[in-house]
């Protein structure tokens, strides 16, 4: 391949992908392809032996600049925050995303890496590339790359000690859940629930959603029936399944409007945590939405 824009398309999937890695939104993704595409046609590709390695060290390098900017910081943001919602199903062509590393429980946890950090473990450990190609795109030493690299493995594993349950086997226990929901079984709905259940939601203060996480099966269990009983009241509400960020999830949509995305978090054989966007700037990246 010698064209620079067939090359580019080429490995597109996985530059989104080291994209929304970095920073957990897929329209900030989009952004920061569309500028390291036009500093990719600046290059002679003549000069260039290793196009992908070269592609990542730009995507990585705009990742970065975007989230060192000030306006990527969250002390303002009104209530919890939570990576925009990106769909993961098997037949998706525009990211190459799949497993644990794209979970939104896992984005989060990288929301707490230094951006130094975050970028040299997303591309060690999610991506595979070699210490010397990290080296060359993060501009640090490869020595210096191997213990920044360590000390986010050590911070991540600590965060994460277990691992969720693919979409698949999540399922049954999903499909019961609705069901418990939409009938407003509590009691039902509550045996699903893991002792240490959370609910958090991200309204980002432009529509309502609940300002703290809610813990607990009893509390959670009552808030979703309450969400649903009131979503009920807003218009003709329709719900559909589906796969983001490696977990089962709902989308609901209010008069055919997109409304949320909550993606339900499974460990072992119960729901650990829901995980509810309904910031209207956090959807538009989803078809319809």
């Amino acid at each position: 391949m010698t064209d620079q824009t067939t090359v580019f398309t080429y490995n597109r999937p996985l530059l989104f992908s080291i994209a929304y890695e970095i920073l957990g939104s897929a329209s900030d993704a989009d952004d920061v392809l569309s500028e390291s595409y036009l500093r990719w046609r600046k290059v002679d590709p003549a000069t260039v032996d290793n196009p992908r390695a070269y592609l990542a060290q730009i995507v990585t390098r705009q990742a970065l600049t975007l989230l060192r900017s000030p306006a990527r910081r969250r002390e303002d943001y009104v209530g919890p925050w939570l990576p925009e919602p990106l769909a993961t199903a098997p037949d998706a062509a525009d990211h190459v995303l799949t497993g644990e590393a794209v979970t939104t429980a896992m984005l989060l946890v990288l929301e707490t890496l230094t951006p130094i950090q975050r970028a040299v473990f997303v591309l060690r450990e999610v991506f595979a590339f070699d210490y010397p190609e990290i080296a060359t795109a993060v501009d640090k030493s490869e020595q210096a790359v191997r213990q920044i690299n360590h000390r986010a493995r050590v911070r991540v594993h600590a965060s994460r000690p277990k691992t969720v349950v693919s979409p698949a086997e999540a399922a049954p226990i999903v499909e019961r859940f609705a069901l418990a929901a939409a009938t407003g079984d509590v009691s039902a709905l509550m045996d699903l629930l893991a002792p240490g259940v959370v609910f958090i939601g991200d309204g980002g203060g432009v529509v309502n959603a609940v300002r703290r996480p809610v813990f607990g099966p009893d509390k959670v269990a009552r808030l979703m029936i309450g969400l649903l009983r009131k979503g009920g009241t807003m218009g003709e509400m329709g719900m559909s399944f589906g796969i983001y960020n490696g977990m089962p999830a709902v989308t609901a949509t209010i008069n055919g409007t997109l409304d949320q995305v909550t993606a339900i978090e499974v460990t072992d054989d119960k729901i650990t945590a829901f995980y509810c966007v309904r910031n209207p700037e956090k959807l538009t990246h989803i078809v319809g939405g």
